[in-house]
């Protein structure tokens, strides 16, 4: 008897990949950019998610649901990025001889890094509902919706979120000072 096996999730017929990336693209680099506050990784993050429907590498949920599953990899794959950087940088930061001090930056720029890098160190559900939040301007029913929760749990989870965020951002100013 031959074993069944799932068969790859395909782009439906009517949806080739050039007319998703058209109707999502916009979506996607601003998901990415909100993630990571770099126009040029917002601009990897938007090739990679569009490479893997490309190359068929989808779950069975895109046919279901294709902006949400688009708005979850460009999420997941922005935060790759966030923390590979991280790791990157830290790497850096300890091969420095110890009387280097820290490059001066404006304190704008150190205030948004500091951000984007508490953002990376959410979960990934928490950065999802944050960026369709606060980047997309999303209300909590159209999130519930697009998430297929309910608008109760979405207000719960962001609650949740920005608490998670504050604590994360306090924590880097005390590391500062």
């Amino acid at each position: 008897m031959p074993i069944a096996t799932a068969a790859a999730p395909r782009i439906p017929a009517e949806e080739p990949v050039a007319q998703v990336f058209s109707e999502h693209a916009q979506f996607v680099f601003r998901t990415a950019f909100g993630v990571t506050g770099s126009h040029e990784d917002a601009e990897d993050v938007l090739q990679t998610v569009f490479l893997r429907l490309v190359r068929q590498e989808l779950s069975p949920e895109f046919g279901t649901n294709s902006r949400a599953y688009l708005y979850r990899s460009a999420v997941n794959a922005a935060l790759d990025v966030m923390r590979s950087r991280r790791r990157r940088r830290l790497v850096a930061v300890a091969e420095l001889p110890e009387t280097a001090g820290p490059a001066a930056e404006a304190v704008d720029e150190a205030d948004h890094r500091a951000l984007y890098e508490a953002i990376a160190e959410l979960k990934p559900e928490s950065a999802q509902i944050l960026i369709l939040r606060y980047v997309h301007d999303m209300s909590d029913a159209a999130i519930a919706r697009m998430l297929g929760v309910s608008r109760g749990t979405i207000a719960l989870r962001l609650f949740r979120s920005r608490a998670r965020l504050r604590k994360l951002l306090g924590a880097r100013i005390r590391e500062k000072s």
